[in-house]
């Protein structure tokens, strides 16, 4: 039972999430030998005030 987590901004479309959801698995299908229906993604989706780089939160971010 492989799990793959994957964190990013909110934000994102529905559309946009389901199409990642369907890469993943076929990325992991390719290239691990995973059976999709024993894979799990989650989708972990971070508020940009929760995440910072090099000490700068993401809301404060000009280059997002």
């Amino acid at each position: 039972m492989p799990v793959v987590t994957v964190q990013i901004w909110e934000g994102r479309s529905l559309d946009q999430k389901r199409a990642l959801a369907k890469a993943i698995t076929d990325a992991m299908v390719q290239h691990v030998d995973a059976r999709p229906d024993g894979l799990h993604v989650i989708l972990q989706e971070i508020p940009k005030e929760n995440w910072a780089r090099a000490g700068v939160l993401g809301v404060d971010r000009k280059d997002t």
